[in-house]
């Protein structure tokens, strides 16, 4: 699932590819917002993003998608 962040006073978003379910995203942005000093989130690869929650402008939160399997849509 991908999910954008972006940082207030800065052109570009931060794009994390993740393999966490959307719920529990959403549960740790909140977290992160109400009170806590950081939001950390892993990507699909291992690494930690962590981004102070003082300088969050948004997070958007992708729809999960199932993988297709194929060559073509029918």
């Amino acid at each position: 699932m991908e999910i954008k962040i972006g940082i207030q006073n800065v052109n570009r978003e931060i794009v994390v590819d993740s393999a966490e379910s959307a719920d529990a995203i959403a549960e740790l942005v909140s977290q992160a917002m109400s009170g806590g000093s950081e939001l950390r989130l892993k990507d699909a690869k291992g690494r930690q993003v962590i981004v102070p929650a003082s300088v969050l402008g948004y997070v958007e939160i992708g729809a999960e998608e199932t993988r297709r399997v194929g060559f073509g849509a029918l």
